[in-house]
């Protein structure tokens, strides 16, 4: 649990810099250069990202049970990820109008993730990961909302129909196919 908790730290931290002192990233931006930045940001978060993946394997060997969530919640589980791919590909392709409307839809789409896996998941570990995402997620979320709006271009029709595609073709292949080799869990 320990690495867990680190890994969440470091990940979790580095993302809620912009959201806790967005003026002093803005100064190290300015000090270090834009892409110095970004690669401390980048080795940071991958260092996060390895120990909260490593500590949560860790968990899932010996697991401490908080609840027993019943079977069927795996559907629900199921039916939530479909928004949350298309929203995640929202954030990635332009000109679409989830973006537009929205303005944040990656952050929407971890809520999303975050939120159906606590209720399937009775697990301690699953508990601390997916319970660490959605406080994130909706502190995120918040921050980002009170910023002033980035200038989009007009969304399109097509950018749309490109995101909900590749949302869920995205979502098909991770569900019949990623999820079981890279988690170890099969989706249903």
């Amino acid at each position: 649990m320990t690495v867990l908790l680190l890994g969440l730290l470091i990940f979790l931290g580095v993302h809620s810099v912009r959201i806790l002192a967005d003026d002093w990233r803005g100064a190290q931006i300015q000090r270090m250069g834009v892409l110095p930045w970004k690669a401390a940001y980048s080795v940071a978060s991958l260092l996060g990202f390895v120990l909260m993946i490593w500590g949560y394997g860790q968990t899932r060997l010996d697991p401490v049970w908080v609840w027993q969530p019943p079977q069927g919640l795996s559907h629900v589980v199921s039916l939530f990820m479909i928004p949350a791919f298309v929203l995640l590909v929202a954030a990635y392709v332009p000109r679409n109008h989830l973006k537009a409307k929205m303005g944040h839809p990656m952050i929407l789409a971890v809520k999303l993730w975050a939120f159906s896996h606590l209720l399937a998941n009775g697990r301690l570990g699953d508990i601390v990961l997916f319970g660490a995402f959605l406080v994130w997620a909706i502190f995120d979320f918040r921050a980002a909302r009170r910023r002033p709006p980035v200038e989009m271009a007009n969304p399109s029709m097509a950018g749309t129909v490109t995101t909900v595609g590749v949302g869920l073709v995205a979502y098909l292949l991770f569900a019949f196919y990623l999820h079981v080799r890279l988690i170890g869990v099969p989706v249903m």
